[in-house]
């Protein structure tokens, strides 16, 4: 690698100010610091030295967040194959198919090699098209800011387009991240000052803006002509016999066998990648274990198995395992930006989450999902309640020295 190192090291004053192409200093920033370490050392108070750079800190998230990743890729082309068995479908069109075919991969559901590859072709393009676009308004503010291009939008693209459905038209993927780049973060002063997390006000906008394609009532399989809703969006009409009549068992949806967005269904990698955060010292234990007690303390006091309200019929351990619950706990809740920084307002922050989850699900009959609202509402308080916190603890603390 001295080679490159070299090179870039060579390059580097064309791009720093008096160079020919000082205007693209944020472009080279961002590759070099890609590759490499950055230089940069913090020698001095108030600054907090650590082994560990936030490029660092951004790739062992990524890297939690695989297992999500890999088992949503193949619960993606596993529902598609299993569907295209059903409807008597040989295969499938366009480039996807063509590179089926040169890859030897065929449509078979029992195939974790078919199965994941499919799972794939539809993964990719969405985040291709997520990160080529996101990049793009990065690099363009950046350079008009004379800042550095920041690392932290490689997470937030890679966790959006892992909440997105798999059949989603990627025009709506660009103008989705569009909106959670500039509105959510750049329009607030860029990476650190947005109050919101980004990768879910980008799919929140989606929600609202494109219903049709985002709401998991039917569209969230990729083959042609098959419509299903997802087990949660059945559950909110039918309440647990709709589910079981599905066939579908609560072994299946904690694997993550079901229909849903990309990375959403399984929570059992959610919980692997959460249990790796937690020891890496990145994640908050106390946001995640929050946000599971605010779900389930409500669903044991006040849910009713002979209820007239179908989600009132759905038991604590159904919940956590549907939608995309799990992945907000552990990936989306405890963003060290818009997450409460005390810890007893982690505690505060991810009850008031889980309980907003429980409230969305069970009373607001139109939408069924409720992990994505809840945490951006408590995004909204989340400064709100380390100021309340702090005043106690300066209150306490001047009564002891009375």
């Amino acid at each position: 690698m001295k080679p490159l190192r070299s090179f870039l090291d060579r390059l580097e004053p064309l791009f720093t100010k008096g160079g020919r192409f000082e205007q693209m200093h944020a472009l080279f920033e961002a590759v070099d610091t890609f590759l490499y370490s950055p230089a940069d050392l913090a020698r001095g108070s108030p600054h907090l030295r650590d082994a560990i750079d936030l490029k660092r800190v951004m790739i062992l998230v990524v890297f939690a967040s695989v297992p999500a990743a890999v088992v949503g890729m193949w619960n993606t082309g596993f529902q598609a194959n299993m569907a295209m068995q059903g409807l008597g479908l040989a295969g499938i069109e366009g480039w996807r198919g063509m590179l089926l075919a040169l890859l030897g991969a065929g449509y078979d559901p029992n195939s974790l090699y078919d199965c994941v590859l499919q799972g794939a072709l539809y993964f990719l393009p969405i985040y291709i098209v997520t990160m080529a676009v996101g990049l793009t308004w990065e690099v363009l503010f950046a350079a008009v800011r004379n800042h550095e291009v920041n690392e932290g939008f490689f997470v937030t693209g890679w966790l959006y387009a892992l909440i997105l459905p798999a059949t989603i038209p990627l025009w709506q993927v660009a103008v989705g991240i569009t909106f959670a780049v500039i509105i959510g973060k750049e329009v607030f002063g860029g990476t650190g000052k947005n109050f919101l997390n980004i990768a879910l006000l980008g799919r929140a906008f989606l929600y609202f803006a494109y219903p049709a394609q985002i709401s998991g009532d039917a569209v969230w399989t990729a083959a042609d002509g098959f419509t299903g809703a997802t087990v949660l969006g059945i559950g909110a009409l039918e309440g647990m016999q709709g589910i079981a009549a599905t066939g579908i068992t609560w072994t299946q949806a904690f694997i993550g066998q079901m229909q849903g967005s990309i990375g959403e269904t399984s929570a059992l990698a959610c919980l692997i990648g959460g249990a790796f955060l937690i020891f890496a010292r990145i994640a908050s234990w106390r946001i995640i274990v929050a946000v599971f007690l605010g779900l389930i303390i409500p669903t044991l006091i006040f849910g009713n198995p002979e209820s007239s309200n179908p989600m009132m019929t759905m038991p604590w351990y159904w919940h956590i395992v549907v939608g995309g619950f799990a992945f907000g706990a552990v990936f989306m809740a405890t963003d060290p930006v818009s997450a409460a920084q005390t810890d007893a307002g982690k505690w505060v922050f991810g009850l008031l989450i889980g309980f907003m989850t429980w409230l969305i699900r069970v009373v607001n009959p139109a939408f069924p999902e409720g992990i994505m609202l809840a945490i951006l509402f408590a995004n909204v308080f989340a400064p709100v309640i380390d100021y309340f916190v702090v005043r106690v603890n300066v209150k306490r603390r001047l009564k002891r020295n009375v």
